[in-house]
Order: structure tokens, then C-alpha cells, then sequence
């Protein structure tokens, strides 16, 4: 996103048959931020419940081409437009989402829940003690994705099956807490994915070792590769190589500020893995030392299918 400068833009029909879904959580939803996920969120909200008003909120030629796909019902790019919705989804990266954050007791006019779908969530949920009681703050982050970025790779499918993080605001009343908590269960499921909830530790201890560790590995790895063999010798290579290092087609973008969010459990996940790895240098010479690394990786993959 960029300056926001305060103009609305035409609203855009709602597009697609009805659906036999139960009436939607929340009636209005702003949505801050229509990337990959930002835009998946809005496709797949317009597509599961028609009557709900998606407002989205990002730069003028994202906003023209949200429209163009009929993502958004409303088109904006000024936060004050977030006046009057019951839920604010900040999808934009992580920083951004906590600066964003402490604005929304100065905007949001009534009783109003605040979610994400950043990949770390302490800094956010430490954000959120700022804001006014009438606002709810239940972290968000699911567990879903393509190796490309941005609103042209949308999908309202994305998110079918797939695991959603929820954090409670632990400074919340536990009544309000879990009244919330419910409504976004009811998001969450009416969307095809699998709500859990979990603790910002325990979140961004999780996704150290199932997402962020995968990244900076995969990219490593190609690059590593890549500088030692170039681009004849990688044109050589085999599915193997490509299915390995898929994550390392990701764009940087949100990575710095996953980085900076999570740096103690990504160096933690990070020092594990150089352990083991100077371990497997140990059993090159030891064929069963060896074959015990397969054996547990090959059950461990069982797990993973």
C-alpha cells in the first residue's frame, strides 16, 4: 500500500450465484491490504456470503483491479472508510499491520473486531493493548499460500482445507474473548478452512519451523546451487531440484518484516538446523548413521501427506 489520501471509489456489483450459506459473522468487512491473501480473503468472502459488503482498502491501481475481478463491493484508499464495518482484516505486511493497527481506535466508530493474516504475532497482539475496550483484537494467520505474490494470483479456493490460526487478546475479558473468538470460527469455517486457536508464543514458535525456517532454507539452498553450477548447469536439473526449492520463487516483500517479528525463534529453528547438518557431514563416512536420517525423514514425510 501507499499514502492513503482520503477518495472513494465507484462501488462494483456483487457478481456470482447466491450461496446456501448461513447468514455471514460480520455484515461489513474491510479488508487493509489486497494482495495474495488480502485478495484471496475478498474473493472468497464475496463468493460464500453475496450479502456481505467487502470494502477494500489499498493503492488506486490495486483498488481498479480488485473491481475489475469483483473482489471489493467498495473501493478506498482512506482509512477513514473503515468507519462503520464490524470486522477490519489487516493483510498488508506485518509492520505495516501493527502501525495500522494502533490508528483504528481513532477511526473505528462503534463496537468492531480487528483481525490479520500476518505469519507472526506477538509484535501484533503487544500492539493491540492500545486500543480503545469496544475494540476486539483476535489475531489471525492462515496457514495458506502460493510461491507468487500479489492480487492477480488470488484465489477464493486458497484457503479451502487448510489450517487458520486464531490468537486471543489476552488483556480481553474471557466472556468477550471467546464471543469473538466464535464469530471468527464462524469466518474461518464458512470459508473451508480449519480454525485453531493458539497462543502468539506458541504461533510464532510454530511457524518458525513450518514456515519461516522452509523459506530461508529453499532459498539458500538454489542460491547456494545456483552460484556453483549457473544457469546451464540448472537448466540440467530434474524435478527433484524444482519441487525442493519451490519457496524460493517467493518476492522478498513481507520476508523482512517476518524476519524482524520472529528473529529469536527463526535464529533458534536456524541453529537446529546447522546442528543437524554438521551431524550429517559427521555421517557421510557412516552408512547407518546415515540411513537413519532417511528412515526418519521418510516417517516424518509419512506424517506430512
Amino acid at each position: 500500500m501507499g499514502v492513503l489520501v482520503g477518495r472513494t471509489l465507484p462501488v462494483v456489483p456483487a457478481g456470482g450465484p447466491a450461496t446456501d450459506a448461513p447468514p455471514p459473522p460480520f455484515a461489513r468487512v474491510g479488508i487493509v491490504g489486497l494482495g495474495l491473501m488480502g485478495g484471496s480473503l475478498a474473493l472468497a468472502l464475496r463468493r460464500t456470503w453475496p450479502s456481505m459488503l467487502v470494502v477494500g482498502v489499498d493503492r488506486n491501481d490495486v483498488l481498479e483491479d480488485a473491481q475489475r475481478r469483483h473482489a471489493i463491493d467498495v473501493a478506498a484508499d482512506d482509512l477513514g472508510m473503515l468507519a462503520e464495518v464490524d470486522l477490519v482484516v489487516l493483510a498488508a505486511p506485518v509492520r505495516q499491520n501493527i502501525e495500522v493497527l494502533a490508528s483504528l481506535g481513532d477511526i473505528l466508530e462503534g463496537p468492531a473486531t480487528v483481525t490479520d493474516v500476518g505469519s507472526t504475532k506477538r509484535a501484533f497482539m503487544e500492539a493491540a493493548r492500545g486500543l480503545p475496550s469496544y475494540v476486539s483484537v483476535v489475531g489471525g494467520h492462515p496457514l495458506a499460500g502460493a510461491a507468487a505474490a500479489g492480487l492477480a494470483h488470488a484465489s477464493p479456493a486458497i484457503f479451502e482445507g487448510r489450517p487458520w490460526l486464531l490468537v486471543d487478546d489476552p488483556h480481553a475479558a474471557e466472556e468477550a474473548r471467546a464471543a469473538t473468538r466464535q464469530r471468527l470460527e464462524r469466518l474461518v469455517t464458512g470459508l473451508g478452512a480449519r480454525p485453531r486457536a493458539v497462543t502468539a508464543e506458541e504461533h510464532d514458535l510454530l511457524v518458525a519451523w513450518l514456515s519461516h525456517l522452509p523459506q530461508l532454507v529453499a532459498s539458500t539452498l538454489l542460491d547456494v546451487i545456483g552460484a556453483h553450477v549457473g544457469a546451464d548447469g540448472l537448466s540440467l536439473a530434474g524435478r527433484g531440484l524444482r519441487d525442493t526449492t519451490r519457496l524460493a520463487a517467493s518476492p522478498f516483500g513481507v520476508w523482512g518484516d517476518i524476519v524482524a517479528t520472529n528473529r529469536d525463534y527463526i535464529d533458534l529453528a536456524l541453529g537446529d538446523l546447522e546442528r543437524e547438518l554438521g551431524s550429517l557431514r559427521s555421517a557421510l563416512d557412516d552408512p547407518a548413521a546415515l540411513e537413519a536420517v532417511f528412515t526418519r525423514a521418510r516417517a516424518w514425510r509419512g506424517s506430512l501427506d
